[in-house]
């Protein structure tokens, strides 16, 4: 197992842990940052704050219980649907790629493409604001025409890796992507 740091997009820290299972199945997964418990106090005291102020002005106690209420509630749609910590890239070449978010909640949402869908990886670029901004995608092959594209899947779109880390990404699925072209010819 082989760790290395990076950062993304933003500026943030990542982790990329790299694990190579066979010669034909790596696993690749970039790791953010947990939630901090500083951010949380700060948004979760403003919050607070504003309707404490509320209710020195309105003098009514439903002004402090909302604001518990929705910091609450704000905070478990947060965990549950927002925050994640872990994306992953198990490649088979054998069987297909499986791409899973995991969420601060310890929710898990799981994608599976067959190899037999994948066209190619690639590092496609994307301008944002004033910024160009690197990102991995899948290419699905068009059943209808075998040199199209049908559908273009972006990888790894909450951490946002920079193109340093994304070379790695890219250098080991197309090991194997290489080695499952390879495979038919030496038959």
């Amino acid at each position: 197992m082989e760790e290395r740091r990076y950062r993304s997009a933003s500026g943030g820290p990542i982790a990329l842990r790299a694990l190579q299972h066979s010669a034909s199945c790596r696993e690749l997964a970039v790791r953010c940052p947990r939630l901090q418990l500083r951010s949380l106090s700060a948004v979760t005291s403003a919050v607070w704050l504003a309707a404490y102020g509320l209710f020195v002005l309105s003098q009514n106690s439903m002004v402090l219980s909302a604001a518990i209420f929705i910091t609450l509630i704000g905070l478990i749609i947060y965990l549950h649907f927002v925050k994640i910590d872990q994306e992953s890239l198990l490649v088979i070449g054998s069987l297909g790629i499986q791409v899973t978010s995991s969420y601060a909640s310890g929710k898990e949402s799981t994608t599976f493409i067959e190899m037999g869908r994948v066209k190619d990886v690639v590092i496609n670029e994307a301008i944002h604001m004033q910024k160009v901004i690197y990102y991995l995608c899948i290419l699905l092959q068009d059943p209808g025409d075998p040199q199209g594209v049908s559908e273009i899947v972006p990888l790894f779109q909450s951490s946002k890796p920079r193109l340093d880390c994304l070379i790695e990404v890219y250098r080991s699925c197309q090991e194997i992507l290489e080695q499952r072209k390879m495979a038919p010819q030496s038959n």
